[in-house]
C-alpha cells in the first residue's frame, strides 16, 4: 500500500458502512450503493497529504536505534532534530 492517501482510503475512512469500491462507486455489505460527498473526500485527502510527505523525508529509524545502542547522545539528538525539521516543513493540515 502506498503512503499517499488515495480516494478509496478516504472513502473507507469517511464512510464506515462502505465495504467495497468499484471504480468510483461505493457499496455496503449488502451490495447497496453508498453515496459520498466528493468535496469531503478531497478535503480528507488534502488534510492527510502531510503524512506521505513526512514519511518520504524522515531519516531512517535505524540511525536513532544505532545512536541508542552506542549511547551516542549527539547522534540521537541529530535524529530528533532532523525529524523536527521535517515536521516543520510539512505541518499537519
Amino acid at each position: 500500500m502506498s503512503n499517499i492517501i488515495d480516494k478509496s482510503e478516504a472513502i473507507y475512512a469517511l464512510n464506515p458502512t462502505v465495504v467495497t469500491i468499484r471504480n468510483d462507486d461505493a457499496f455496503d455489505a449488502q451490495g447497496n450503493p453508498v453515496s459520498y460527498d466528493e468535496a469531503t473526500v478531497q478535503a480528507y485527502i488534502d488534510a492527510h497529504s502531510y503524512i506521505a510527505k513526512r514519511q518520504a523525508e524522515y531519516p531512517p529509524m535505524t540511525d536513532y536505534l544505532d545512536g541508542i545502542a552506542k549511547g551516542d547522545q549527539a547522534q540521537i539528538a541529530k535524529y530528533i532534530a532532523d525529524c523536527q525539521a521535517v515536521k516543520a516543513k510539512y505541518p499537519k493540515g
